[in-house]
């Protein structure tokens, strides 16, 4: 028999979004429940940790803003940006740090001790946590879970949803929510992988240089030039230089490295002319270039034959790079499509759904990884909830289609 309960504010998904929300609406005093399918809360975002988490990135505003491309998002940024994620981790007691590339990390470089005190916060403010609660769609005017005491529908006075996007579906973000929004009304975007590593159809020779990272090298993406780090994997190439284009290549954009963007064509030239005209090809580029063997090794797999003099020159500035196609949406960091911004108001409310609110990744943004998807997840999810918290509406009287 299913059980059918009233609440005040409801919010669906526990990751960073969702959490946020959730501390908003408590705050506004409003009685808070958050309802997560997994057996534990922000999997990813522990996940994510687990190399270091960036929170943030400390750079002018109008740069961190521009780098999602969409201008729907810049005053949700303004109202929690990168100064005020550095002041969330420090209130949950947890101090951060600028590295090098102004990247911003927690002192402790793990997600674990921020959630623990973020979630004994919000304890504490009354906000209560069900996990194991899975949204199955709408059912009159509400939400349907399977849960591990059997079916129940939450008839909530509001609700934000913070469900996620479709990658990593094993940690919870697996877009199964798209055709219940999408029968009520609700613009979605079709989902595509973003910050995710491309295919590439090695031949034998490549083998022993699988896993080894390619430095200091510049990415030429359509008339943009990245300078980054990237992988070489036996699937193909993956790593943060990869991930700061991989939406222009995902939309078709040709790749070619710049293997030495220090030196110019003509500079490589002379040196090239200066060396042993006996000396093999490999060991010209070793020996006047400084090539390491896997940029030696790249340049022998795309630019066979090989030439000599200035045209190898030209080929070691500007190597074209055959990619296959990126990798599947789950294996990517993160993804592109979702909630359409036509289907929202101002206050992130869905205009179908009157008293319902989205956040997070379920919304169609993208940005590179470097902590722009975490400000961004935070940001939503306060902008949310502030607005569900001043909305009108007694519980089980949210309207439906």
């Amino acid at each position: 028999m299913t059980a059918i309960q009233a609440c005040d504010a409801l919010v669906v998904g526990a990751g960073p979004a969702g959490l946020m929300a959730a501390e908003a609406l408590s705050i506004a005093g409003r009685k808070v429940t958050i309802c997560e399918a997994k057996p534990s809360p922000a999997r990813k975002f522990l996940m994510a940790g687990k190399s270091g988490l960036n929170l943030t990135k400390d750079e002018p505003f109008d740069i961190f803003a521009g780098r999602y491309g969409c201008d729907r998002l810049v005053p949700m940024l303004r109202a929690f940006g990168p100064n005020d994620v550095c002041a969330w981790a420090r209130d949950l007691g947890q101090d951060v740090f600028t590295g090098s590339s102004g990247r911003v990390f927690p002192v402790a470089m793990k997600a674990s001790p921020l959630l623990r005190s973020w979630l004994a916060r919000l304890s504490g403010r009354g906000a209560e946590l069900r996990s194991g609660w899975r949204w199955t769609g709408f059912d009159g005017s509400g939400l349907a879970f399977t849960t591990p005491a059997g079916p129940c529908v939450l008839c909530p006075g509001v609700t934000v949803l913070a469900l996620g996007g479709a990658s990593w579906s094993r940690l919870g973000s697996d877009g199964a929510w798209v055709p219940w929004l999408a029968g009520q009304g609700v613009g979605i975007a079709p989902f595509r992988p973003a910050n995710m590593g491309f295919e590439v159809q090695w031949s034998a020779h490549m083998a022993p240089h699988f896993g080894k990272p390619v430095k200091a090298a510049a990415l030429l993406v359509g008339g943009q030039t990245q300078r980054g780090e990237f992988v070489i994997s036996g699937r193909g190439l993956e790593g943060s230089g990869i991930y700061a284009v991989s939406s222009a290549l995902r939309d078709g954009a040709p790749l070619a490295l710049d293997l030495l963007p220090d030196r110019s064509v003509a500079d490589l030239s002379r040196r090239l002319a200066q060396g042993d005209a006996k000396a093999t090809t490999g060991n010209l580029l070793r020996k006047s270039l400084g090539l390491d063997p896997v940029r030696i090794a790249l340049l022998q797999e795309w630019g066979r034959p090989l030439p000599r003099g200035a045209a190898l020159a030209r080929l070691v500035k500007a190597l074209p790079v055959p990619l296959t196609g990126p990798r599947p949406l789950d294996e990517a960091i993160s993804s592109a499509g979702g909630v359409t911004w036509d289907s929202l108001d101002a206050a992130l409310q869905l205009t179908a759904l009157p008293g319902v609110f989205a956040a997070g990744e379920m919304l169609d943004w993208e940005a590179p990884t470097g902590g722009y998807l975490l400000t961004a997840c935070l940001a939503t999810g306060l902008w949310a909830g502030r607005a569900a918290a001043a909305h009108q509406s007694l519980p089980g009287q949210t309207p439906r289609q």
